[in-house]
């Protein structure tokens, strides 16, 4: 095999040499010399790889907060890795220069070893590893190697996905990722199948079973005006959310115009205030406005007695009032992972 090449997880043979690919919810049936819908798993005579085993396109020190993740290491940083590959294709993704290089035929990147990776996170004082940028579950396989080393270091791991993973993925992700930003990106399948060539359901599944699993859940929702802002569509995500925990984190973030969608206005910040609204209405106790600078509304308060615990300013937090996970002042207990 080439560098950056390695047996693929999650797959079976099938008649004829095809392979069946099981790691997101496409469910690939790959052809013998043919690759998957992501580009960058691919049918070697019979056995499937993966190409982008350890090819990194992208390696950064972020806040965490950028994830965004706001109940998880509030205030520390991780070291953010991603190689190209989606399996996805959004119309509006605002990474599409790695996403979906695969499509052009590239496979770019510089070659990382896991044990390097956990000790350039350590030495840059990071609390956790995040696989982010693109989507994560494309390079599982360097993901969970990756991931196995850090926790053992004492580091946390971070998935940033559209939540397309099997529920044998996300089995294989329990245990060894601690925390998941799940772009929840519509409300109804005709727009993920027509905006982003995927489904909605499985989206759903999969926070559930991550959430089910112990996998610590925010989700972000980007809300993109006149195709999944409706006051019925964002009402439907709340409630499905809070249904499944209350305490479920939601980032409504403001869309800017990207990619093949550069015909679309940004959304106006009273929409996003709306979905902030509609959010508490349908019992989250915790929803955050997304790429509205300035807003009070990032901070975190106290469902008991309304202190801001968290106060924010952009990926910055300026002040924390915690006793652990607990509120400082009045001792309640908070979903907040210290």
């Amino acid at each position: 095999m080439a560098e950056g090449e390695r047996p693929a997880i999650l797959w079976e043979r099938e008649e004829g040499g095809a392979v069946r690919c099981a790691l997101c919810a496409h469910r690939c049936r790959i052809e013998p010399g043919r690759r998957g819908f992501c580009g960058v798993r691919e049918n070697r005579d019979g056995a499937l790889i993966t190409r982008v085993y350890g090819k990194l396109i992208a390696c950064h020190v972020d806040p965490i907060e950028k994830k965004p993740l706001y109940h998880f290491l509030p205030g520390t940083t991780s070291l953010s890795i991603a190689t190209v590959g989606c399996n996805f294709r959004c119309s509006f993704c605002q990474n599409f220069d790695i996403s979906q290089a695969p499509r052009r035929g590239d496979v770019p990147g510089t070659l990382a070893d896991p044990q390097e990776l956990v000790a350039t996170a350590r030495r840059e004082g990071c609390a956790s590893i995040s696989y982010t940028y693109s989507e994560p579950t494309v390079f599982m396989e360097f993901s969970l190697d990756v991931a196995s080393r850090a926790k053992r270091e004492g580091l946390l791991n971070v998935f940033v996905t559209n939540g397309y993973q099997t529920d044998e993925a996300v089995d294989a992700m329990a245990g060894l990722i601690d925390a998941a930003n799940v772009d929840l990106k519509g409300w109804s399948d005709e727009f993920y199948r027509k905006w982003c060539h995927a489904r909605l359901e499985p989206v759903k599944a999969s926070i559930r079973r991550m959430h089910e699993k112990g996998i610590h859940v925010e989700v972000t929702t980007l809300i993109i005006p006149e195709h999944n802002d409706s006051p019925d569509a964002l009402r439907g995500i709340a409630r499905f959310l809070a249904e499944i925990s209350p305490d479920i984190p939601w980032h409504v973030s403001r869309f800017h115009p990207d990619y093949e969608m550069t015909d679309v206005d940004p959304t106006p910040i009273e929409t996003i205030l709306g979905a902030v609204r509609i959010g508490r209405e349908e019992g989250l106790r915790y929803v955050y406005p997304g790429n509205v600078p300035g807003s009070r509304l990032e901070d975190t308060a106290c469902p008991s007695c309304g202190t801001k615990v968290i106060e924010r300013r952009g990926f910055a937090v300026l002040a924390k009032r915690l006793d652990g996970s607990r509120c400082a002042s009045c001792g309640a207990a908070l979903p907040i992972l210290v």
